[in-house]
């Protein structure tokens, strides 16, 4: 079984820009590490260029390589590929878990999504998003309001319910 990012969870900051990671997260950050061992500190990538949101992507080791093989998909000198590699590999970290399953934020990343005293961590499947809480609750009302007005073929649950898989 493979472990995903679920759920959603409010954590302090301190003014160092330290926050604890949300146990459950820590274990898929571990098992997307592939040179994670047991007693090591996992890696992972926080994006913070080209979001569509206010907000920070965290990807593990293993789900920015996909990224990463993606984008090198494209073809090599297009401006789409060089957008995507500035987003990606040039506005990103490598960060690293402490013993105490915390992390620092640099203040560049406090202050990209105006975070003060407290993170939400959202988890999204395959990444997690950092949010500043009333950035956060008002995006989460957006998304309401717009799946409010999906109906039939444009409900994504439509969609899911009419995947086939080949």
């Amino acid at each position: 079984m493979i472990r995903r990012f679920r759920g959603e969870s409010l954590h302090k900051v301190d003014l160092k820009g330290r926050v604890s990671v949300p146990a459950p997260f820590r274990r898929v950050l571990e098992d997307g590490d592939p040179e994670f061992k047991t007693g090591s500190n996992p890696n992972f990538v926080i994006v913070y260029g080209g979001v569509k949101t206010p907000c920070l992507e965290a990807y593990t080791m293993k789900s920015i390589s996909t990224v990463d093989q993606l984008i090198s998909k494209l073809p090599r000198f297009s401006r789409e590929r060089e957008i995507l590699e500035r987003f990606i590999n040039t506005q990103s970290i490598y960060i690293q878990l402490d013993e105490n399953g915390r992390i620092v934020l640099p203040p560049k990343l406090k202050a990209f999504i105006g975070l003060e005293g407290e993170a939400i961590f959202a988890g999204m499947g395959e990444k997690f998003q950092i949010w500043e809480p009333k950035t956060y609750e008002t995006e989460l009302q957006f998304l309401q309001d717009d799946f409010s007005k999906l109906t039939g073929k444009a409900n994504p649950f439509y969609l899911i319910d009419n995947i086939v898989d080949k």
